[in-house]
């Protein structure tokens, strides 16, 4: 079997592209810390900083967590052969494999049906998976019907085009539900990846109000590739749903909402009184993230990080070990998952609020990229994702002193270089 790294995106550039995120880009962010008060819920704290930046908050949500692509594609599947009036898509990544072949199928029997089917792809994500979609099989799913667009194609010299990536995973059926995660569109979040295995994922529907806000981020950036505008209250229909959760859309749009990602993580994590456990692929995070989970620990909120023993990218897993063992140190209790790579991006806190989305906690997602997060204010859905969580983590082991000790001086030393560029990677 191919190896699935093998074709990755070039080492150089990967190179540039940590080069040009470090001479064009800021860690700096408007990020105003919540101030812990023994008073005031940490949803409502969180909520009312929420409301100050103008982020999209709405009620009357019903959400499913989908623990998992199997879950994620048999619903969406579904979903799409349901559909009446149109399907948007906006992925990283649609690998040219069986899912995708499944997928395109579906949306071509659709648009046969009188469906506007419309689709975005990154074209940084594209060439960076082993199996892309090349000009003939775009021309081959052009010529069904569906309208499929690549975002920001590279053009010479291509440095300019190495950052803010389209990183989201955002599905819109009929303006009523709505797909938002981590999960792309590719083989390997079903089958695994040999001499890895499960490439493990989390991804959301919702139904409500909050589908509009997805629709609108779909619709914008359709119309900035484009440059046609989609409007009418065919795409934005009123919703139907009474009750259910209050849900609020987080989304980086580079020049829009530069900061607007890592402030939300870290007034999320600032505004915990009790507990916060993180799952996060790429656990290098900013300063201001770092620092507000250092408070927390400080401040005697039970801080759990469960982290992947591996990863798909040199060195990277060896400075997130780093940064977990000194955070262990500090009184986190860190777990290594060992049941492949856990890819997730997901957040709990104080069983009262939860995030699942696009996001990884790291300078590319959070100073680069377009990322799209939902955050679902609800106990009941909060608790389901804790549960899925606690599944995790029996195919984990706890970080130790003693463990961490045992590591090679090559893999803490390859740590070490890793944290020397923590805002480049």
């Amino acid at each position: 079997m191919q190896n699935f790294f093998a074709d990755r995106m070039k080492r150089g550039i990967f190179i540039l592209t940590l080069i040009a995120v470090a001479l064009t880009t800021s860690c700096r962010s408007s990020f105003v810390a919540i101030e812990r008060s023994e008073y005031e819920r940490s949803d409502s704290a969180f909520v009312h900083y929420l409301k100050s930046e103008g982020v999209p908050y709405t009620s009357n949500n019903k959400v499913t967590i989908l623990n998992g692509a199997h879950i994620k594609f048999d619903s969406l599947f579904k979903d799409i052969k349901e559909a009446k009036h149109h399907i948007h898509l906006e992925y990283f990544n649609f690998r040219n494999d069986s899912i995708n072949e499944v997928l395109i199928g579906l949306l071509a029997e659709k648009v046969k049906e009188g469906v506007e089917v419309r689709a975005l792809f990154d074209a940084f994500g594209n060439l960076s998976n082993n199996r892309p979609l090349k000009k003939k099989d775009l021309e081959k799913i052009r010529a069904t019907g569906i309208e499929i667009v690549k975002f920001d194609p590279f053009t010479f010299p291509w440095l300019n085009h190495l950052f803010a990536r389209d990183h989201r995973k955002i599905v819109v059926i009929d303006g009523k539900i709505g797909y938002i995660g981590g999960i792309n569109v590719a083989d390997y979040y079903l089958q695994g990846i040999e001499g890895v295995g499960e490439w493990r994922d989390m991804h959301s529907k919702v139904y409500g109000e909050a589908v509009n806000e997805l629709q609108k981020i779909f619709l914008d950036m359709w119309h900035e590739e484009t440059g046609k505008r989609i409007e009418g209250e065919a795409y934005y229909p009123k919703s139907e749903e009474s009750g259910g959760a209050d849900v609020a859309i987080v989304d980086r749009w580079p020049r829009k909402t530069p900061s607007r990602m890592r402030d939300a993580y870290a007034n999320a994590i600032n505004s915990a009184k009790d507990s916060i456990i993180i799952i996060s692929p790429y656990f290098v995070p900013l300063k201001n993230v770092r620092k507000a989970i250092e408070k927390a620990i400080d401040d005697s909120i039970k801080v759990t990080l469960v982290l992947s023993e591996c990863g798909d990218l040199p060195m990277i897993p060896d400075g997130v070990l780093r940064v977990a063992y000194k955070l262990m140190k500090r009184g986190a209790e860190v777990y290594l998952y060992t049941g492949g790579f856990n890819h997730s991006k997901v957040m709990c806190v104080d069983g009262s609020y939860c995030t699942i989305g696009s996001a990884n906690l790291n300078s590319r997602s959070l100073i680069c990229d377009y990322e799209t997060n939902i955050f679902i204010f609800g106990k009941e859905d909060t608790d389901e994702l804790y549960r899925y969580i606690d599944l995790d983590k029996q195919k984990c082991y706890k970080l130790t002193k003693e463990i961490y000790k045992k590591r090679s001086w090559w893999r803490r030393f390859c740590g070490w270089l890793v944290s020397l560029v923590t805002p480049l990677v």
